[in-house]
């Protein structure tokens, strides 16, 4: 089917920095921000979605959430801790929520007033995690929501003129924070986008593809999955014929492929969370907690599959981790130094899959976990 703003390679990238991606094995995702201050938790009540979507709930006034920012101080912050846990734990690369769904910025963006400097903490946080990181080792990838909940030209559905006319201001708004990311924080390896299902944006496969091919001319290697584009028809992900619309498969979030062949040969990542649903800090953990056994035999199934594995870490508001998620770090780190030959720049075998466990290839030998 012909297309404008398909797929513009049919396969993977070999350069390089994608050549390096795929070579990570184990990833880490931080979800930090203004829902980390409540924990889930309102007026003596617990909120049974994701943290971070508290915003949303109808029992939580939209005045209150806007104002926690004159909270926002998390005084214990320290990135070059937070990057050393991830070293221990065998991390090459870390995705970081610059700005989730409610808008809120976690740098000093000249774009939107709705940023760290009106807090009490008033300081950047993102600069100071990418650099903290990149001295340690590990790659940065940038988390940015397009949807933005505070940007009052956001648009669900473009349904009249007018809205037309706002969203094209939302996408120049847009633009600019995204070259203000890749200007203040050159380290940056990749942008990790969500809040991107709207019909808004399915609408606006010309501006998503233009703004693909912009950001990585701006920023070359730059490596951008699969959740920033739609096509002609507003297909995300795959377009009308089917072919892979990014750098890598963003569509295994918290599921793992079956077998080799759910992956269609594309390069792809898991981003999995601790709890059943939980991406920012909550203060009461629903249902199970994944123990650190169950994290590396998830791990060991994603490399064996060619992905990589990201698990995700929510910080309390003062900017310190709970000790349960420092264990299991830890934890997972202990079996890392012994057995990383396996994960890192391993992957597909070939072989048939065992009951005891599974098998990577590296270029000089097979491995089984």
């Amino acid at each position: 089917m012909p297309l404008k703003y398909g797929a513009h390679r049919i396969g993977k990238r070999t350069d390089p920095d994608m050549n390096r991606w795929r070579d990570y094995g184990l990833g880490e995702f931080i979800h930090f921000g203004l829902y980390s201050i409540l924990g889930g938790d309102y007026n003596g009540m617990h909120y049974n979605g994701a943290s971070e979507w508290i915003r949303s709930w109808n029992k939580l006034p939209h005045e209150v959430y806007d104002n926690l920012y004159k909270k926002f101080n998390p005084k214990d912050f320290d990135p070059e801790a937070w990057a050393k846990m991830a070293k221990q734990m065998g991390v090459k690369y870390v995705t970081i929520t610059t700005k989730h769904h409610d808008g809120f910025c976690l740098w000093p963006s000249k774009f939107s007033d709705f940023n760290i400097t009106k807090t009490p903490y008033k300081k950047d946080m993102i600069g100071p995690m990418v650099r903290a990181f990149d001295k340690a080792g590990i790659d940065v990838y940038l988390y940015f929501s397009v949807m933005d909940w505070h940007q009052k030209d956001w648009r669900y559905d473009l349904k009249t003129a007018a809205d037309s006319v706002a969203f094209n201001r939302f996408k120049t708004f847009t633009k600019n924070q995204l070259t203000e990311l890749l200007t203040l924080y050159p380290e940056t390896k990749g942008l990790w986008f969500d809040g991107t299902w709207d019909t808004s944006w399915k609408k606006s496969g010309a501006f998503s593809d233009s703004l693909d091919q912009y950001l990585k001319k701006l920023h070359p290697g730059l490596i951008i999955g699969s959740r920033l584009r739609a096509d002609d028809y507003g297909n995300r992900h795959f377009d009308a014929n089917g072919h892979l619309m990014g750098d890598y498969e963003q569509g295994w979030e918290r599921k793992i492929p079956k077998d080799y062949s759910a992956t269609r040969g594309n390069d792809w990542d898991c981003v999995m969370t601790i709890p059943e649903n939980g991406w920012g800090y909550a203060k009461t953990w629903m249902g199970h907690w994944k123990t650190p056994y169950e994290l590396i035999e998830m791990l060991a199934k994603c490399v064996s599959l060619d992905g990589n594995f990201v698990i995700n870490f929510g910080p309390k508001g003062d900017g310190t981790f709970r000790n349960k998620e420092i264990q299991t770090a830890r934890q997972i780190g202990d079996w890392m130094q012994v057995n990383h030959e396996a994960i890192y720049g391993a992957g597909y075998a070939g072989w048939e899959k065992q009951d005891w466990g599974y098998y990577t290839k590296t270029e000089r030998t097979q491995r089984s976990i």
